[in-house]
């Protein structure tokens, strides 16, 4: 399956891939990356234009929209507490790399509703 040959989404794995293109995007602008640009598939519900990222990070983001949506799991856990790694090692590290980062930043910012995402 190819991100441009979508199946019709649930509201959960829209929900989830926003918060990984927000995540990413938060980890590209902090880290300075040069040369933003925006991913190449329109994925229905995700406002790809509002997250904008460099060739690193969209190589990045393209892997982890594609893993996530080949998940078998039903209902799906979250990914750290997952008993399927479907991530190879270095888009483990990182995964984990960008969502320690974000969540902290975004935290600091006054973003309180992202709890509400962690938690539940």
């Amino acid at each position: 399956m190819t991100v441009e040959t979508l199946p019709d989404l649930s509201r959960k794995e829209i929900k989830d891939l926003r918060v990984l293109a927000q995540f990413t995007s938060v980890y590209c602008r902090a880290h300075q990356h040069p040369g933003k640009g925006f991913l190449a598939a329109n994925i229905p519900g995700l406002e790809v234009e509002n997250y904008p990222v460099c060739d690193a990070c969209r190589d990045f983001l393209d892997y982890a929209i594609e893993r996530r949506l080949r998940c078998p799991l039903d209902p799906r856990p979250v990914c750290k507490h997952c008993h399927v790694h479907c991530y190879k090692e270095e888009y483990r590290r990182k995964v984990r790399e960008i969502m320690r980062f974000s969540g902290q930043y975004l935290l600091k910012r006054g973003r309180i509703d992202l709890l509400w995402h962690y938690f539940f």
